[in-house]
């Protein structure tokens, strides 16, 4: 057997036995995909013993693709998200994730500089500390860059590896203390949170609203203070028995009932400026109007606006909704379209069929992955992260990295959505697949390397030390964090809870997480807002502690 036939197969080896170790659950707490590290250590050790030699520059290159694969991915599935998370409404939330991150380097700075604690080991434990895998190939990544050697880059996933089972517990026992710490009632808290934010969970709301007010009657509906600001949309509007769909120069009458779909603040204010909520029914059943909800796959309207299309004076049909990566978005004028879009329209049968047919509604396309897309992409983010940047002061010029250059340009691409008929949206699964391949890969070249030497320094060698560095940087920053946000942020437990599973980039924590109340989405609304920003922020963080750090 040939040195690559018998590298690839060993690879093999370690992925089974890793993805079946990372099956395994202790009190419903299991190592997940961070179990083929744990697979390829032990292949790694036995085949140190038995003298088996791989070929180095096969797993190089496996090691690095698949790095490129899970950082590229990654930025396809978070791009569209990352933006609206830094909105507002999420911006207490991701304030205390990065204050977590910021406090995790800090703690990191001091072991390194208190306990003489080698550079490529300190990243490693924090990298491990902190769960994050894309953090440990941006690490070695920059170290690289800076010139290291190869045995200097195997110490790191050695520090990652030790770190890493109490990173998965650590934060399972730091929602442990903060509970018991301010005796929360989990029962209070959820519906706390439901009373706080209602039973809707996609951040838009919707009322029927009587006209009352004297000065609004026949104005057009563009006129209207409160609707003019883009913030909501009059999707039905009810006359008598009579429903129709608005349209920007329709006139309204007093005691008009309006059905508006919005934010809450921007529903409150038009409130005050339309007249009063009230409780009646401007359903579509029984009427000749229909809602429907259409996907857009037609390359030609990909990159168009909302206005573009004009379907209100064209085919008397409104877009009330629109859904972005599972981000429910106002569909204003200036909306662009991208490719998997969801148009919820309103309207009457015949005209949801014409507009059906221009915005493509083909389901089976959501299913097929664009490959050039993919590898320009790919391509792209290697390209910006091989251009050198120079920093006085300095020893070597700056590179993004296979992590960082990646990661940016598949962040940037998924935000933009498509360039004429190239569109970068993939579909979850397919996603899924590309990404749990590449981390994978990635993973099990970092166990096979590590895997000789671990077992030494574990026993014979600073790993227990190293483990307690470990979780100093898991628990310190977790805990403050979390009593900030408890006593000065004044945030609901069960959304601190998610915001810390978040923080960690920890889907077993966000499953605890969860089952601390079933009925409850706070932890997964509060997981889901913070984790776009702190994935980017856990890949940067290293390579600026590498950079800072190898200076002093």
């Amino acid at each position: 057997m040939s040195d690559i036939a018998l590298s690839i197969s060993i690879l093999a080896l370690v992925a089974v036995l890793g993805l079946w170790m990372g099956n395994w659950r202790i009190c419903g707490v299991g190592l997940g995909i961070g179990g083929v590290l744990f697979g390829g250590i032990f292949v790694g050790h036995f085949a140190g013993l038995w003298g088996v030699t791989l070929d180095s520059h096969t797993l190089h290159f496996i090691q690095e693709f698949g790095l490129i694969l899970f950082v590229y991915t990654i930025g396809i599935q978070v791009g569209p998200g990352f933006f609206a998370s830094l909105r507002s409404s999420g911006l207490k939330l991701n304030a205390f994730a990065a204050l977590i991150v910021l406090l995790g380097c800090i703690v990191a700075i001091v072991l390194h500089h208190l306990f003489d604690v080698p550079l490529p080991v300190i990243l490693g434990v924090y990298s491990g500390a902190v769960t994050n895998t894309p953090s440990l190939g941006a690490g070695q990544q920059i170290l690289s860059e800076l010139g290291a050697q190869e045995t200097t880059l195997d110490l790191m996933g050695m520090g990652y590896a030790v770190a890493y089972p109490f990173g998965i517990c650590g934060i399972l026992i730091t929602m442990w203390i903060i509970r018991l710490a301010f005796k929360v009632d989990v029962n209070q808290e959820a519906d706390a949170f439901e009373t706080h934010n209602g039973q809707k969970k996609d951040g838009l709301y919707t009322i029927n609203v009587a006209v009352k007010n004297p000065n609004l009657n026949g104005l057009q509906l563009q006129d209207v203070p409160a609707l003019a600001e883009g913030d909501i949309v009059c999707s039905r509007l009810k006359r008598g028995e009579e429903l129709h769909v608005p349209k920007p120069d329709t006139h309204i009458e007093i005691n008009d009932l309006l059905h508006l779909v919005g934010e809450r603040k921007a529903l409150k204010k038009a409130l005050l400026v339309i007249g009063e909520e009230v409780d009646a029914s401007l359903s579509t059943r029984g009427t000749e109007l229909k809602v429907q909800r259409l996907v857009v796959t037609n390359e030609k309207v990909l990159g168009k606006k909302i206005r573009d299309l004009d379907l209100k004076n064209k085919y008397d049909v409104v877009v009330s909704r629109l859904n972005r990566a599972g981000v429910e978005l106002i569909p204003t004028s200036q909306s662009t379209l991208q490719f998997g879009d969801i148009l919820n329209l309103v309207g009457r049968q015949e005209a949801i069929e014409a507009v059906s047919g221009i915005v493509g509604n083909a389901h089976h396309k959501l299913q097929h992955v664009q490959m050039l897309p993919v590898f320009l992409g790919i391509g792209l983010g290697v390209l910006l992260g091989s251009i050198p940047f120079y920093i006085p002061g300095f020893p070597a010029a700056m590179k993004l990295g296979l992590a960082g250059g990646p990661l940016i340009v598949a962040l940037v691409l998924a935000r933009i959505g498509s360039i004429g008929k190239l569109y970068w949206f993939m579909p979850p699964s397919a996603n899924l697949a590309l990404r749990e391949i590449g981390i994978v890969l990635f993973l099990a070249v970092v166990g096979l390397k590590s895997g000789g030497g671990f077992v030494d320094t574990l026993v014979n060698g600073d790993g227990l030390s190293w483990m307690g560095y470990g979780v100093a940087i898991t628990f310190i920053p977790l805990l403050i964090a979390g009593v900030i946000a408890r006593t000065v942020g004044g945030l609901n437990y069960l959304t601190i809870c998610g915001m810390l599973a978040g923080s960690m980039t920890d889907p077993p924590a966000l499953a605890f997480a969860n089952g601390l109340h079933n009925s409850s989405g706070a932890a997964a609304l509060s997981y889901a807002t913070v984790y776009p920003l702190v994935m980017c922020l856990r890949i940067l963080s290293p390579q600026i502690l590498a950079i800072l750090l190898w200076v002093s």
